[in-house]
């Protein structure tokens, strides 16, 4: 990155690197496995927990209930998870993989903050809390603070009824 910039252009140049990145890592994932990140992050954590119900699925990838009955109707569409009456439960109905699901699973790419958060161990306590500390400043300078955000490194829009949408990424 040019010095002769200003240092406020440098911090905006640095989120666009960091916003391109993230959407760079959402396209090769879509295009490595057909899915985006929150679909992935919801047939791995059915995976983990199955069978299982969409509200557990929910509270454990960070997302509303409403996206993730969105994402399981796509993942079911595609055939890579089944949707049962609960034995234990007949109100509830109980989330696994299929086989298709089960092979994807096993054969599917580290989500980008699975990588992301590997390198963050590796640093100081002191160097977390650094980063946390200006990240927050940064939202609260875009006034984002108040935004409602997962701990899942994915681009594009996640609309109410599960369907994302790539947008490119936010403009700055």
């Amino acid at each position: 990155m040019p010095h002769n910039l200003s240092t406020e252009s440098r911090i905006v140049a640095s989120l666009r690197q960091i916003i391109r990145a993230v959407d760079l890592h959402s396209r090769r994932l879509f295009e490595r496995v057909g899915l985006t990140g929150p679909q992935l992050a919801v047939l791995l954590e059915v995976g983990q927990t199955q069978p299982t119900s969409a509200g557990v699925v929910a509270k454990a990838v960070h997302l509303s209930a409403a996206t993730v009955v969105g994402i399981l109707n796509r993942l079911e569409s595609q055939g890579l998870i089944s949707r049962r009456p609960s034995k234990k439960d007949r109100r509830s109905i109980d989330v696994s993989l299929t086989k298709k699901g089960r092979k994807l699973v096993e054969s599917a790419p580290s989500l980008l903050q699975d990588r992301f958060r590997e390198q963050l161990n590796e640093l100081a306590e002191w160097e977390l809390l650094m980063i946390l500390t200006t990240l927050q400043r940064v939202a609260t300078l875009m006034d984002a603070e108040e935004l409602d955000a997962a701990p899942h490194l994915v681009s594009g829009d996640m609309h109410g009824d599960g369907k994302e949408t790539t947008t490119g990424g936010p403009h700055l």
